[in-house]
């Protein structure tokens, strides 16, 4: 068995979690962006239908966290997947030494 294969599946896998990890970060700002603009709505303007306004913008920030995190836990149990297949290898690795 090849052990720069061994390595490069694992840094690829590492790879894939931390970009996981920013998905679930840019979904959390991309949310707090949204709740921020609907709380601070009615506070620095007079819209007519603020508060609809503010409700969907409210509204759309759950969406987005609960989108999120659906996301990554379902890429994350993906992810556990795929490093089971790399512990196949190091049986045979550690045989051929």
């Amino acid at each position: 068995m090849n052990k720069d294969l061994i390595l490069r599946e694992k840094l690829a896998l590492q790879r894939t979690i931390l970009a996981n990890q920013t998905t679930l970060l840019a979904f959390l700002r991309t949310s707090m962006y949204f709740l921020v603009a609907g709380i601070s709505l009615n506070n620095l303007t007079t819209v007519e239908y603020g508060l609809v306004i503010e409700t969907i913008f409210i509204g759309i920030s759950v969406i987005l966290i609960v989108i999120g995190l659906l996301n990554y836990f379902a890429h994350k149990k993906r992810i556990a997947k795929s490093y089971t297949h790399i512990g196949d290898y190091k049986i045979e690795y550690l045989d051929s030494k």
